[in-house]
């Protein structure tokens, strides 16, 4: 009986290691999705400050108006 319950105590331990290594790979999989927003985030306000250097704003709007243009 004593290798039965040595048998369960040696299951809930490597449980256990495993859903802590679970544990560790999530946190570190939520922390790298979040660097990875911040920085897509920093990448487009980067990509909109060139884009209004180059006045390419006026170029997005301009095919707008032409599309709304040939409608009427």
């Amino acid at each position: 009986m004593q290798n039965g319950g040595g048998g369960l105590l040696q299951v809930q331990t490597l449980l256990q290691q495993m859903q802590d290594k679970f544990q560790t790979m999530s946190d570190q999989i939520i922390g790298r999705i979040d660097e990875m927003s911040t920085r897509i985030d920093d990448l487009e306000k980067n990509i909109a400050d060139l884009m209004t250097q180059a006045g390419v704003e006026e170029i997005e709007a301009t095919p707008e108006k032409a599309k709304e243009g040939q409608g009427s």
